[in-house]
């Protein structure tokens, strides 16, 4: 469906999370243009209208950390019921087998599950890169596009491996001049800056234990050059602050700003294991964290201190993460993850369906440097999803926006990127399912059999 310039009005929702939009939003091309409030009309003519009278209207998603290759490696028997580390190592042998058409599929299949859970804007954190491998990022930018979703990718890296003291074989790591040469060149060709956006290109050495210090230090030069963003996992267990201690003589925070990262063009996936001061120095820095609560659960790592981050200033968004320690990429599951794990930690007054619905679309969306998504405000990018709460799990339920999380929606019934219908009906817009999850079903027993 080509892109016009219509003017639609999606009228009178079941639920709106902003109450400002209670009857609904009127879209012109690829932005929201009013918001209409409860029992009135637009201000100017519309040409169409859309009845979500049956449906709960919030801002498109916002997924902030991705492994899109790890859709292939899902409930893998020899990594369960282990920590960080240990899945880690078990993992990495088989991901270092991944080729380009896994990787397509993988890539493909993770954004079209991300979609359909209400998500517009995919992040991902790709950082193997094999003999076999070596265009992952043009992959998955041209997947995207196809699609139409909106991309944060990220050129991960690892350059450290088992011969020098990192977790990584030595097949998947990369000297840091082919690192720092493919980071331009991508950056180069996909990036784009400003409003609307539909890919954009960040840099994201994958973590203190598997790369160097000059490739962090070069980075984080290259980044400011370019003006794109800053990635990496960071705090995620204790034993990552052990080791960081043990080989840097600092914590794990301290040795991200030695290396000039601790600033507002970072955001961190997990940020787990800091304490009050670093918390403190996370917000005046204005650094944002990718708050990943199943993976965070799954692997045993701990709670996020999502409200004293929020608190301090910095930006809070919300992660699947990847799908070997998730292991779905729903991210409307996800905020039903978020709230109850935020509640063993804070009080349920404080950790709000409203507070985890702000995270997975306002926070996340600062937390990629855009303020042009994750709100329903005029100017905005028309990204939305909206969902029915026709299954028997919501039956009864008084709050339709509670109902989302409490009762767990997991399917939106439509989805709209930059204006245009993505999924409708519950399915993505020219996409064989089926077809798709055949063929990534048989890629994921090729990769396993390939050890």
């Amino acid at each position: 469906m080509a892109e016009t310039s219509n003017t639609l009005w999606i009228r009178n929702p079941l639920a709106c999370a902003d109450a400002d939009a209670a009857g609904g939003v009127v879209i012109k091309g690829s932005r929201i243009v009013e918001k209409v409030p409860t029992g009135g009309q637009p201000s100017q003519a519309v040409d169409t209208t859309f009845d979500a009278s049956n449906h709960v209207l919030l801002p498109g998603l916002v997924n902030t950390h991705h492994h899109f290759y790890q859709t292939l490696t899902r409930a893998y028997s020899p990594a369960l019921n282990k920590e960080l580390f240990p899945w880690l190592t078990t993992l990495y042998d088989v991901w270092a087998n991944l080729d380009e058409e896994q990787m397509a599929l993988a890539s493909e299949l993770a954004m079209v599950e991300l979609l359909m859970s209400g998500c517009t804007t995919v992040a991902d954190h790709h950082y193997v890169f094999s003999g076999a491998l070596t265009n992952a990022i043009d992959q998955q930018v041209e997947t995207a596009q196809r699609l139409g979703v909106r991309a944060a990718l990220t050129r991960g890296s690892m350059s450290v491996g088992r011969d020098d003291g990192g977790l990584p074989p030595q097949s998947v790591v990369q000297d840091e001049r082919t690192i720092l040469d493919d980071s331009q060149r991508l950056i180069d060709r996909y990036h784009q800056h400003g409003d609307g956006a539909m890919t954009t290109i960040a840099l994201a050495p994958c973590s203190p234990f598997s790369v160097s210090r000059e490739l962090m230090r070069e980075s984080a030069r290259l980044a400011e050059t370019n003006d794109v963003r800053l990635h990496t996992h960071l705090a995620e267990t204790e034993d990552e602050t052990a080791y960081c201690q043990k080989l840097f003589g600092m914590r794990p925070l301290d040795y991200l700003e030695e290396n000039g990262w601790l600033s507002d063009r970072t955001w961190l996936a997990h940020g787990i294991h800091f304490n009050d001061d670093e918390i403190a120095r996370l917000g005046r820095a204005g650094t944002g964290i990718a708050h990943c609560p199943s993976s965070n659960m799954v692997l045993g790592s701990g709670l996020c201190r999502t409200l004293e981050l929020e608190a301090a200033g910095a930006p809070v968004g919300l992660a699947v993460d990847g799908s070997a320690s998730n292991d779905h990429s729903n991210l409307a599951e996800e905020m039903r993850q978020a709230l109850l794990l935020g509640r063993l930690r804070y009080s349920p007054s404080e950790v709000t369906h409203q507070a985890v619905i702000r995270w997975a679309t306002q926070g996340s969306a600062r937390c990629l440097g855009r303020d042009d998504i994750g709100g329903l405000e005029p100017g905005q990018q028309a990204d939305l999803a909206l969902f029915k709460l026709d299954e028997p799990r919501f039956s009864g339920a008084e709050n339709p926006l509670a109902a989302l999380l409490l009762c767990g929606a997991h399917r939106a019934d439509r989805v709209m990127v930059a204006g245009r219908w993505r999924v409708t009906d519950g399915q993505p817009c020219e996409i064989d399912l089926e077809a798709l999850m055949a063929r990534h079903d048989s890629a994921a027993r090729q990769l396993r059999r390939a050890l």
